[in-house]
């Protein structure tokens, strides 16, 4: 297969990891960075061996096949749309825009142009959930009666370098933080039928104490507690609770599903296979109260943010379907959405996107890469 041609706009705090990983894949040739903020811009290209160029020549390259666009989130869909009239595929950081308008442009772009829309998260991808997946599926825990997701946090003002945007409208702790629990819901159940959300913001303002911006006020204007009721078009129920007011605790789970033969404990879905012993871990409690852990031979345990281009690139050399797919990162937007309109409107909500399941990976697929992440 020919490789994929990839260039990246933004250089920001993910840019990273997506550098690290995509030169390490045999079926990618990642070939440029760029950023508003070029001497950022520079740094990465520098230090990963690639270029550095200014945002339009990237768009204007022939070089590039395929933009991966990880700005912030109220610039995902402008970037994406003029990748995608520039005549290149696109694979978004989450969430793949901040409006369902600059999503279905997107999407009928694409059609029209035969190109692919991609977007984050692509950590179902990973061993864990991949695991998760073919357990239930095989029956394990019974018929999947119930789901709960918890995500709570006291917010990211300690630790990012940048994070007013955050507390803006396109980001928050939904859309922040739901996108990984509604995709891993979605790929262990099938889309989401309709929700019904409560939501409030506990804080006006916020105090940067991280640097470089350490004691900066931040104005919050968006909902920072999500409490959203779920029901999925198999007939499983399920709540999700997304804070950026609150405090975890020791052991608190990130996903348990309920099945009427058992109960899953769930890795944190973003990771590919946990990051510390207790999220790592699957575990099954079954009708007896016996406790069993699984573990997970599957391709791609470490953090391996970019698998979804990867299997992008693969998808359009085998003209089959990619898995972090824009329809499926549409349904999650539409739902998160959908959250808050619900808490505003008091009624239950029905997104109008209705994606297929993404399929597992197979035992064949990736020759050349599955071993390269653990």
């Amino acid at each position: 297969m020919n490789r994929l041609r990839v260039g990246i706009i933004g250089a920001g705090n993910i840019s990273g990891i997506y550098c690290e990983n995509l030169t390490k894949f045999p079926s990618i040739d990642l070939i440029a960075i760029s950023d508003v903020d070029e001497p950022k811009a520079a740094a990465q290209a520098e230090k990963h061996a690639i270029r550095s160029m200014s945002v339009d020549d990237l768009l204007a390259s022939n070089e590039i096949d395929l933009i991966l666009n990880i700005t912030i989130p109220k610039a995902h869909g402008e970037v994406a749309l003029q990748a995608l009239n520039a005549g290149k595929h696109v694979y978004n950081e989450k969430p793949l825009a901040i409006s369902r308008e600059d999503c279905k442009k997107m999407l009928a772009i694409a059609a029209t142009k035969g190109l692919r829309v991609g977007c984050a998260p692509d950590t179902f991808l990973g061993a864990g959930h991949q695991r998760v997946r073919e357990l239930i599926d095989s029956g394990l825990i019974g018929v999947p009666v119930a789901v709960h997701g918890y995500m709570t946090s006291r917010g990211v003002e300690s630790w990012h370098p940048n994070p007013e945007f955050f507390y803006k409208p396109g980001a928050g702790p939904m859309l922040d933080m739901g996108p990984y629990y509604l995709t891993a819901f979605v790929n262990m159940f099938g889309p989401i039928q309709r929700l019904a959300s409560m939501t409030r913001t506990t804080f006006d303002e916020r105090t940067i104490t991280s640097e470089p911006l350490k004691g900066q006020i931040i104005k919050v204007e968006t909902p920072t507690t999500f409490v959203t009721a779920l029901q999925f078009a198999g007939g499983v129920v399920g709540q999700l609770t997304t804070s950026f007011d609150t405090h975890s605790f020791p052991g608190q789970p990130n996903i348990v599903v309920y099945g009427s033969e058992g109960t899953l404990v769930v890795p944190d879905p973003n990771s590919f296979n946990g990051w510390n012993e207790s999220s790592s871990k699957i575990i099954l409690r079954d009708g007896k109260g016996d406790e069993h852990i699984y573990l997970s031979d599957l391709p791609f345990k470490a953090n391996s943010r970019g698998v979804g281009i990867l299997d992008m690139a693969h998808a359009i050399a085998e003209g089959r379907d990619h898995r972090a797919s824009g329809a499926l990162a549409f349904h999650v937007l539409d739902t998160m959405l959908a959250a808050i309109e619900s808490s505003d409107e008091s009624k239950f909500i029905a997104p109008s996107t209705q994606p297929n399941r993404p399929a597992l990976i197979g035992v064949e697929e990736f020759p050349d890469e599955r071993g390269l992440m653990g």
